[in-house]
């Protein structure tokens, strides 16, 4: 970068004789210097590059450059001492100058430290859904150099980049969903984010946004949401949704349930009745008293039935069984903490296994992932959206400054409305989605029919 600086003297300069060349004394003079100041940039370029290979530096640079001024002859006269008031004037900013770019060269960047806490566990598909999210904006912002350090991330729960450390921790709250449980997962949970001292602190889904996220409220590491379901005013982390007032923010649910209901009925304008099947978890609690307020309200297209909510797996088999007669079809909210008589925890998929054999009624979710198990069809609360767009708000705070109490928390617009064709298949629909102008994506395969199961997960 070159200085310039204009002198306001009375006497005008002369015209150029030609480009490039002044004439009579004051041509001379301005050469002199003209020819000064490149001495003086010079001198500090090859000091500023002779740091990096062991040559004077710091207030070496600034000595040089004086002792260099001092010397020139074209200081003695009148203008020579003005000009040198200005050189001198001119020395100290130059010199900070150079002392600051010299840092920057010589200091190396320093990586970004995440930490991503999930509610849940690898192979939840809601988890993978929103994992692929959270990669895509890692890989769009920079903070992953290649897809392989993405796999990386995902199979290690760690990766380092050239410019991020990200380390990944998982609370298991879906398997694993007892206040015991949880308060050793908020403890060993916090522990490691101790230890990792990260920039910034990105928390997947309620239980670690409620149990995690209020042990950090008003701490110095900004914090960004995902997934809750319905507003996130409930766990106290936010003054309202539009002015969060603190170091957290983040990206939750709408549902879209009133949407779900009403594609289904576009797609099967029969249908007149609907039951909800839930476990009784903190998600499945706050979808079923959504629909409940909705069909209150008198907002849904189709006439509620029952809404059934429990863990336990034998009562929630045998009311998918009773109500079979008695709606035309159902809303299968989350069913991931339902348990057995032995109090194991079932496995999504296994639940949805024995429903798609068992229950011949057409049925609708909220999610991709009830689509991808087998489930007819849902209008997607996208898991995708949420991790990329958590991402987002992050990297606009580590790198545009930006600060989370006034960052507006806010939910994406609605996914596709998804349908599985072995499903529809099952169920004898397939003209029904044939050609079907309501249907924006297919999935093919029922996920449950066709994984095995081990111990209650994935092989």
């Amino acid at each position: 970068m070159f200085f310039v600086s204009c002198s306001r003297g009375k006497k005008k300069p002369q015209p150029w004789a030609k480009r490039g060349q002044a004439s009579g004394a004051d041509g001379e003079d301005l050469r002199h210097r003209f020819a000064g100041f490149v001495m003086i940039l010079t001198v500090a370029a090859e000091s500023v590059s002779g740091s990096k290979a062991g040559k004077p530096s710091g207030e070496d640079i600034c000595w040089r450059i004086e002792s260099q001024v001092i010397s020139q002859s074209f200081i003695d006269d009148q203008k020579g001492r003005l000009m040198k008031k200005r050189i001198t004037l001119f020395l100290p900013a130059l010199c900070g100058f150079l002392l600051l770019g010299q840092e920057a060269s010589s200091s190396p960047t320093e990586k970004r430290r995440i930490v991503v806490a999930s509610s849940y566990h690898r192979e939840y598909l809601w988890s993978q859904d929103t994992n692929k999210g959270v990669i895509e904006a890692l890989l769009a912002f920079g903070y992953l150099d290649s897809r392989k350090q993405g796999d990386e991330y995902t199979r290690n729960d760690y990766v380092e980049s050239s410019r991020a450390v990200i380390r990944k921790l998982w609370m298991d709250t879906k398997r694993k969903d007892s206040l015991k449980h949880i308060a050793e997962a908020v403890k060993a949970i916090t522990e490691e984010i101790e230890l990792f001292q990260p920039d910034i602190l990105l928390l997947g889904d309620d239980n670690a946004a409620n149990y995690v996220g209020n042990q950090y409220i008003d701490t110095s590491i900004p914090v960004v949401f995902w997934g809750i379901n319905g507003l996130p005013l409930k766990y106290g982390l936010l003054d309202s949704i539009q002015k969060p007032g603190h170091n957290v923010t983040g990206i939750y649910q709408a549902g879209y349930m009133r949407e779900c209901l009403i594609h289904l009925k576009r797609l099967l304008p029969s249908v007149m009745t609907f039951a909800v099947l839930s476990d009784d978890s903190e998600t499945g609690r706050a979808k079923a008293k959504e629909l409940k307020a909705l069909a209150a309200g008198g907002k849904l297209p189709l006439a509620l039935v029952e809404i059934v909510r429990t863990n336990s797996l034998l009562e929630w088999r045998a009311k998918a069984l009773e109500l079979e007669s008695k709606a035309d079809a159902f809303f299968i909210s989350n069913h991931n903490t339902l348990k057995d008589a032995q109090d194991r925890t079932i496995d999504q998929l296994e639940v949805g296994a024995w429903y798609l054999r068992k229950i011949k009624k057409p049925e609708v979710s909220h999610e991709r992932q009830f689509v991808e198990e087998g489930l007819l069809a849902a209008v997607d609360d996208s898991g995708f959206k949420q991790g990329y767009e958590a991402v987002r708000m992050a990297h606009d705070i580590l790198e545009k400054g930006m600060n989370p109490a006034e960052m507006p928390s806010y939910a994406p617009e609605r996914g596709a409305f998804i349908v599985n064709r072995e499903r529809a298949g099952m169920l004898g629909l397939e003209d029904a989605i044939k050609g079907s102008s309501v249907i924006e994506e297919f999935i093919d395969k029922a996920q449950a029919l066709h994984v095995g199961m081990q111990g209650g997960n994935l092989k």
